[in-house]
Parts: structure tokens; sequence; C-alpha cells
């Protein structure tokens, strides 16, 4: 059992951890301090409820479907180019903490925002539903159960320690130049995620 735990933790966190689309947002948002509790919680609440579902057996499914992949894989490419371009034009034009604070997005913008990223990704439905999905095939009964629930840990706790661990970059922060950095490495990590996206349509 023990075994199980530790490997669907590891195996999460190692899907995880890897610089994406929602680990950026949670991190600017830490770096802001607006919104942190909430958008961390819903973020590990997403993707809590994607890994269950792959690994109650849905991984095989969505990966059947190729017109339902297909279409959530060209609207993610339009979101994260939309993403990237406005990363960009933030980079073109930092702003040191205080005003970046004030430029933070409402609420109801940030949910809307992180729900995009985590269900216009189709990385975000291979990595956990899929992959995740699929090597909890590997168990069975109480022990696959197990594997999901370290699963779902290692999510819980990647998203809180990104998104409150943040505020000790804030010194950092403090100078704009290390906003159009930090936009800078957003715009470019949101752009290759929608070219790879288009790479898989071709």
């Amino acid at each position: 059992m023990i075994f199980a735990f530790i490997n669907g933790f590891f195996l999460s966190a190692s899907l995880i951890i890897a610089i994406g689309a929602q680990n950026a947002f949670i991190l600017r948002q830490g770096l802001l301090r607006s919104n942190v509790f909430v958008l961390c919680l819903l973020a590990s609440f997403f993707d809590a409820a994607l890994i269950f579902a792959g690994v109650a057996g849905f991984g095989a499914i969505v990966n059947a479907n190729q017109t339902l992949l297909q279409l959530v894989t060209a609207g993610g490419a339009v979101f994260l180019f939309a993403y990237a371009a406005l990363a960009a034009k933030r980079a073109w034009r930092p702003h040191g903490m205080e005003a970046a604070a004030q430029a933070a997005p409402s609420l109801r913008r940030a949910i809307a925002t992180l729900l995009a990223f985590t269900f216009l990704n189709p990385h975000v439905y291979l990595d956990t539903v899929v992959l995740l999905g699929g090597l909890s095939g590997a168990y069975s009964g109480n022990a696959r159960v197990v594997f999901g629930i370290g699963a779902l840990l290692a999510s819980f706790v990647w998203f809180f320690s990104l998104g409150y661990g943040a505020r000790w970059l804030t010194p950092l922060f403090a100078k704009p130049a290390a906003w159009r950095m930090l936009d800078g490495l957003i715009a470019l990590v949101m752009a290759l995620l929608a070219l790879s996206l288009i790479a898989r349509l071709v």
C-alpha cells in the first residue's frame, strides 16, 4: 500500500511541477498576493477531479474520443496564444510590485482564467486523466485507491507551496526588471505550449 501511495504522489508531482500554464498563473497570483488561497484550492480541486476521473477509468474513454481531443486542443491553442500576447505586452511595459498589485485581476476574472488554463489545456487531460489514469491500472482494489490519494495529495501540496512560497520572492519582484523577466518567461511558455498543441493537430 505504501508503495502505491509513494508512486502516486511522486508520479503526480513530476507531472505537475513542470512549468506550465497553471503553474505560471498561480506563481504570478502568489507574487501579487491576490486571491491566493481560493486559486490554490481551486487549482488543486480541478486537478484532483481530473485525477479521480482517470483513476476511475475515464482515461481510456477520453483518449479514444479523437474529435473531442481535437476540439479542446484547438481551443486551448487559441487561448494560450492570447494569454502569451497579454504577458508579452506586460513584459514590454513592466511595473514594480506596487504597480503590478494594483493591476491584479478580480476574483471572478482570476477564477475564469484558471478554469481556462485547466480545462482548455489538453496537456492537463493527458497528464491527469490519461497518463495517471493509465498508470493506476497497475494497481487494483485498495492499492489503486491509495495510488489515487497519493496523486491527489501531490497536487494540493504543490499548488499551495507555489502560491504561498512565491511571497519569498517579493523583494526581488519590487523591481520592474524582474516582472519583465517573469512575464517574458510566461509569454514564452504559453507560446511554446500553444505551438505544441498545434503540432498535435497537424
